[in-house]
C-alpha cells in the first residue's frame, strides 16, 4: 500500500521499490518531503501601537483567543468574524496555544497600555471637553426623537 501511494505521489520510477530503509530510500524522501511542511507562517501581524492583528485584517489576536477561551468553536469564530479563513483561525489558535506564557506576556502589555492611555485621556482637559459635546450632542438626539407608546 506504501508503494502506491508512494507511485501515485511520486510518480514510476521514482524508487519507489526502495521503501523499506530511509537510508536506501533517500529519492522516495527527496519526492515525498517537499509535500510536508516543517513549518508554516501565522497569519499575524503587529500594527504600529503593538497590538497583534490577523493578516490583512482588522481583527485582533485577543478577540480570537478570547472566543475561543469562552468555548467558541473555529467555525463560530469564522461566523463572528467574516474577514478571518478556517485556516487563519487555526494557525493563529495553534500558535497561541503552542506559545501561551509569551500571549499571557503580551496581553499584560496590552492591558497597562490600555490603562495608561484611558487616565491620559481622564486627565486631559481637551478630551473632557470632547466627551461632554459628544455626550450633549447624544442625548439632545435622544430627546428630539419621538417616545414609542407601549
Amino acid at each position: 500500500m506504501l508503494k502506491e501511494l508512494v507511485k501515485s505521489v511520486c510518480g514510476p520510477g521514482s524508487g519507489s521499490d526502495k521503501i523499506l530503509l530511509p537510508a536506501r530510500s533517500s529519492s522516495i524522501f527527496q519526492c515525498v518531503m517537499p509535500v510536508l511542511e516543517s513549518k508554516q507562517s501565522v497569519p499575524m501581524s503587529a500594527a504600529e501601537d503593538g497590538t497583534i492583528r490577523i493578516a490583512g485584517t482588522r481583527v485582533s489576536l485577543e478577540s480570537v483567543v478570547h472566543h475561543y477561551e469562552q468555548g467558541a468553536t473555529v467555525e463560530e469564530i469564522v461566523l463572528r468574524f467574516p474577514a478571518l479563513g478556517l485556516a487563519d483561525v487555526h494557525s493563529c489558535l495553534a500558535y497561541y496555544l503552542n506559545h501561551r506564557e509569551k500571549f499571557q506576556e503580551y496581553l499584560i502589555r496590552q492591558q497597562l497600555q490600555a490603562e495608561q492611555l484611558r487616565e491620559r485621556i481622564s486627565g486631559d482637559p481637551v478630551q473632557q471637553r470632547g466627551l461632554a459635546a459628544m455626550r450633549e450632542r447624544i442625548q439632545n438626539r435622544a430627546a428630539s426623537r419621538p417616545q414609542k407608546v407601549s
